[in-house]
């Protein structure tokens, strides 16, 4: 499968860009790679877990290792009415904010925006979340919470639409390097304690850092 052949391949060096052919093999292998990270986030309660694993399957970091989660000081965004009515919180009941850019290895794959009801956490999590870098999912994670996507979306995509049905081409330009934007998936999500009672609201961009490793070498061929 796609993601064994390039976790052989390893990592560029963190100065190098990993180099995507534009040709349509090389295309269709990006939009393959996306698509299977954007079903393990989906069927998953922790994209920390999820992350982790791909970091380590496509030698971003060594197996083993832990997402770190580097917060952005002095970051505010305010919850609107929808948001609070989500977390079944009223206008004036305390809700907390924390923005976070995820790293594997020297890679910011994910960044993140995530309101949280303090009142649903335990006063350790609260401390860890004030005071420390761990990713919230990590955190929060004895609580044994739950997580339902509310929307996710591939922010770009390295085929025209109507590829599938023959509308369009594939190739979509030119066959040298592919260009890939700095974000490519995002995903909107609700996160819920056992009892259904929802604790966080997370809005996540995956970034164009999950695909920094060396494409396969050779093309791919059926045995």
């Amino acid at each position: 499968m796609i993601s064994t052949i390039c976790a052989a391949a390893g990592a560029p060096s963190a100065s190098a860009r990993a180099e995507w052919p534009g040709s349509p093999l090389g295309r269709m292998e990006v939009l393959a790679l996306l698509q299977t990270l954007s079903v393990s986030l989906l069927s998953h309660d922790s994209a920390t877990l999820v992350l982790e694993q791909w970091c380590a399957d496509h030698g971003l970091a060594s197996r083993g290792s832990q997402i770190a989660a580097e917060r952005v000081q002095g970051a505010d965004k305010q919850a609107t009415e929808q948001d609070r009515a989500l977390l079944r919180i009223s206008t004036d009941e305390p809700l907390r904010y924390r923005r976070v850019k995820l790293r594997c290895g020297d890679h910011v794959v994910s960044e993140a925006d995530n309101w949280y009801v303090p009142a649903r956490l335990t006063p350790a999590m609260n401390m860890a979340l004030d005071t420390t870098d761990g990713s919230f999912g990590r955190i929060v994670q004895p609580l044994r919470f739950y997580r339902r996507t509310l929307a996710s979306r591939l922010l770009w995509s390295p085929v025209a639409e109507g590829w599938d049905s023959g509308h369009a081409t594939i190739s979509g330009g030119s066959p040298g390097i592919l260009s890939i934007p700095d974000h490519l998936i995002e995903n909107r999500a609700l996160l819920s304690l056992p009892d259904a009672t929802p604790f966080s609201l997370v809005v996540e961009t995956y970034t164009s850092e999950i695909l920094q490793f060396t494409p396969p070498a050779v093309p791919m061929t059926d045995p």
